[in-house]
């Protein structure tokens, strides 16, 4: 019994020092979100089962334990569905981890998790977009050692500086861009309503770069005006092609951060979305976002300002840590003190 309880507390030091760091290669707020997850599991077990981390063995659990944890998430802590969720994915990841490491140990352990199923969440809005720490994740994805993958990077970056829509990215030509101080983007949308919009600089230098190498020139005869971005058979992107760019990277962004990114049906209008959202968090007012985004009517703005009403307090304060809990109470800092690899 004694080298089990010795097994489980090393084998969540590797996986929280080495493994998901090195291996993985998560963020420190992804991290910070799993190591959340197992303070409140261990504070659990102490608080509802007298349960002290050394005691505890993988066969402590099995059977309802997991279950009945996020049970007292839901109860005690008051956390949302999506909250419990995040927990869940958490002690998943591990389970999966630790299956791989020692099969006959935990498999039970493992199996019994993954029966586990996610909780239904309730729709509150139609607004599909990503945390500032999803955009970071999914620009770090593309191979730009390859010529597509810059071509993806940019064409990513664009869409969530300049806020603009899967058909006003296919339309842009290299005479819309303006490289100054601020670089400008022209922007033609519905109706054939133009609009100019500034992007930030490492946006800018990005795209310059991507000018450059493929010997782009925003000041040229008409006869030499390309589309700023083509696929691998056109000179023009369709919205067909930026759409699976997304959904490729969506889809590894999802595969390597499973706590993240958990809305479905992520579009290219999910970084218009964002972008949005992220000026409101930050306190741009609506008729600012409204001429950002090109929008004829206030009211299509004000569909942002009803994500959710903690967001732009919550993001302010806060800007570097992962949300937590609903409850925003400390976990038990004995706990946290015994278990030095669950330290932030």
């Amino acid at each position: 019994m004694k080298k089990k309880t010795v097994d489980i507390l090393k084998m969540l030091s590797d996986y929280f020092m080495i493994y998901l760091p090195d291996v993985k290669g998560l963020s420190k707020n992804t991290i910070s979100s799993y190591q959340y997850a197992f303070q409140l599991l261990f504070e659990f077990l102490m608080e509802s089962h007298n349960i002290a981390p050394e005691q505890v063995t993988f066969e402590t659990l099995s059977g309802n334990m997991v279950t009945d944890y996020l049970k007292w998430l839901e109860d005690s802590r008051k956390c949302s569905s999506k909250t419990r969720n995040q927990r869940r994915a958490a002690i998943l990841s591990f389970a999966k981890y630790s299956v791989k490491k020692s099969f006959t140990e935990t498999m039970t352990f493992c199996s019994e998790v993954m029966d586990i199923p996610k909780k239904k969440t309730p729709k509150t809005n139609e607004i599909r977009y990503f945390t500032k720490e999803e955009i970071q994740i999914l620009l770090r994805l593309p191979d730009i050692s390859r010529s597509i993958g810059q071509r993806d990077l940019i064409l990513m970056s664009l869409l969530y500086s300049s806020g603009a829509r899967a058909q006003e990215i296919c339309d842009l030509k290299t005479n819309d861009i303006v490289f100054s101080n601020p670089t400008t983007v022209k922007l033609t949308g519905k109706g054939n309503k133009s609009r100019i919009v500034t992007i930030p600089d490492n946006c800018a230098c990005l795209l310059k770069k991507y000018f450059e190498v493929r010997n782009f020139h925003t000041h040229t005869r008409n006869s030499d005006i390309r589309y700023v971005f083509s696929s691998q058979t056109h000179d023009k992107m369709s919205i067909s092609c930026v759409e699976a760019v997304v959904k490729k990277y969506v889809s590894q962004a999802k595969q390597c951060h499973s706590d993240l990114f958990y809305q479905s049906g992520y579009s290219p209008h999910s970084f218009r979305h964002s972008i949005a959202v992220h000026m409101l968090e930050s306190g741009v007012p609506l008729p600012a976002i409204q001429a950002f985004l090109g929008h004829a009517a206030i009211s299509t703005t004000m569909i942002y300002a009803s994500v959710t009403p903690e967001l732009a307090n919550k993001y302010l304060s806060n800007r570097d840590t992962p949300p937590m809990a609903d409850n925003i109470d400390e976990p038990n800092k004995s706990v946290i003190n015994s278990l030095p690899f669950l330290r932030h």
